[in-house]
């Protein structure tokens, strides 16, 4: 599995008609929704927004697309066929399209969509994709610092600290470091 490593944008005009997509990582829902929202209020005047997303949850994968009006299976569809077909994960690719008086028909909607997606998803470039967990620890003021090191060793991310008799972490984690930790600490 992959995931994108920064954001993708591609512009295209096809016969008259203009393909704007953006390819993105999202880590959860709500991210996603508020990423959709806000290519959406960029392109108010847009005819179609058509998008496809994939995410991991504890549930397993989660994948939805749209065609946005457009007919069916010509506009969403060929975008996840692309992600599923390249094993991304937490990611979301959307396009929008300005109508422009020139009907492209069925196959000319899945290479329009399709094609704006795929320079929108080359431009975002790919990772390997890790799964993170969120982890509490507990530790004494003295362990502090090298708790801290173990976290940016891995690659993680210290979510919270509340301070008491001892120091309350909420970190996020890979997963195989998060068992590690939980050993050690």
């Amino acid at each position: 599995m992959q995931t994108f490593s920064q954001l993708g944008q591609a512009d295209q005009t096809i016969n008259k008609s203009r393909f704007i997509a953006r390819a993105k990582r999202c880590e959860d829902e709500r991210e996603l929704a508020l990423f959709l929202r806000q290519f959406a209020s960029e392109h108010q005047t847009a005819g179609h927004l058509a998008y496809a997303f994939r995410l991991k949850t504890v549930d397993g994968i989660v994948a939805r697309f749209s065609d946005a009006g457009e007919p069916t299976g010509t506009a969403g569809k060929p975008i996840m066929q692309m992600l599923d077909g390249q094993g991304y994960v937490n990611c979301c690719v959307a396009v929008v399209r300005y109508y422009g008086g020139i009907n492209l028909g069925t196959g000319g909607l899945v290479r329009a969509y399709g094609g704006t997606a795929k320079q929108a998803m080359e431009q975002a470039g790919s990772l390997p994709f890790i799964e993170m967990v969120q982890l509490k620890v507990s530790t004494s003021y003295k362990r502090v610092d090298e708790l801290t090191r173990e976290v940016q060793k891995c690659h993680g991310e210290i979510l919270d600290k509340h301070f008491d008799e001892g120091v309350h972490f909420l970190l996020k984690l890979p997963i195989d470091a998060a068992r590690l930790i939980q050993a050690k600490f």
